[in-house]
């Protein structure tokens, strides 16, 4: 039995887990919720980062950081659902993920500087600077990546749809009103995707 070191409101885990369920994989994962901030917790022991998620398996090896454990459930599936084996197609793929790895790594800098910053310490600066990069992601996203494709999701769709749901979650949907393309798509995942809504934040 594989172990799942995450947390409820991390789209990183949400990414992993919708990933399993994806590949059909749910049941063969423990899911352990995790302390990031805990310095008893023992994730740290288990990646000296002490990031989530984490993958712990059989013979208690970690696996981090989530692209990392996106390939061992690639390879340990065998069918390439979630990463094309070769060429242009899994260049693309993967460029798709990065795209939403970095939606979503500017989105949480934003929730940071709220979390942990008083009001009068925040830098607006800062703020303008990662929602440049949330306003040109999803500009790109919506022009590559906002066509309805039947079929079981790659990545970078699984990624995507993280990235948009994480947003909904933390920021009440304000990407939706200029990005009716990718508001379409989502829909059309969340239809198709059952993983889409049993890995909904909490």
């Amino acid at each position: 039995m594989l172990t799942l070191r995450s947390s409820p409101a991390t789209p990183f885990g949400r990414k992993i887990s919708m990933s399993l369920g994806v590949l059909g994989m749910t049941e063969q994962v423990t899911v352990v919720n995790a302390d990031t901030l805990s310095a008893t917790d023992s994730l740290r022991e288990q990646n000296p980062l002490g990031k989530i998620p984490t993958l712990i398996l059989e013979d208690g090896e970690p696996v981090f950081d989530s692209r990392v454990i996106i390939e061992y459930l690639n390879d340990r599936d065998g069918r390439g659902i979630l990463i094309p084996a070769a060429g242009l197609a899994r260049m693309r793929v993967l460029r798709q993920q990065a795209v939403a790895d970095g939606l979503l790594d500017a989105s949480i800098l934003k929730v940071y500087e709220g979390r942990f910053r008083p009001p009068e310490h925040h830098v607006q600066k800062w703020l303008d600077h990662q929602q440049g990069k949330i306003d040109r992601g999803l500009a790109f996203a919506e022009a590559t990546l906002s066509t309805p494709r039947d079929g079981l999701p790659h990545i970078g769709e699984i990624t995507l749809a993280c990235a948009l749901g994480y947003m909904d979650f933390r920021f009440a949907g304000s990407w939706r009103a200029n990005h009716p393309k990718l508001v379409a798509w989502l829909d059309h995942f969340a239809q198709k995707t059952p993983a889409f809504a049993e890995t909904a934040p909490q």
